[in-house]
């Protein structure tokens, strides 16, 4: 592969990464009270419909399990998760979406869609399918 490339490839995902983060920040934060990770979190845990231990959303989400936990507590704090202790293991801990958490990501869900749909439209066509 054509060093050239890699570089101007990597150029390209971090300013779309950068892009995407802060419009998310902005309209998933104004119109839907969640930020880009706590709607990230959401969305693992409705696609997957059912409870995740927090290491699963560790490797999911991409933050460190103290960046997770703090954001799973913002998500427990406003009702939208809640955790649990797994019986089988006692020093797993579970989180599961709420309904009221199953409400907002349905309703922020067109928003996060429309932000990445706009920011990715000038996708090259190796990545799109």
């Amino acid at each position: 592969m054509d060093e050239e490339f890699v570089v101007e490839t990597w150029h390209y995902v971090l300013a779309k990464h950068a892009k995407a983060m802060c419009a998310l920040e902005r309209e998933l934060g104004d119109r839907h009270g969640l930020g880009p990770s706590e709607f990230e979190v959401l969305d693992r845990i409705v696609h997957h419909d059912r409870k995740l231990r927090i290491q699963e959303l560790c490797e999911e989400v991409h933050l460190s399990q103290s960046a997770l936990s703090r954001v799973v507590a913002r998500l427990e704090k406003a009702a939208l998760v809640s955790r649990g202790v797994c019986d089988a293991d006692r020093r797993g801990v579970f989180v599961c979406i709420t309904d009221e958490g199953r409400a907002r990501h349905a309703e922020a869900l067109p928003t996060q869609r429309a932000v990445l749909a706009d920011i990715f439209t000038d996708a090259p066509a190796a990545l799109s399918r």
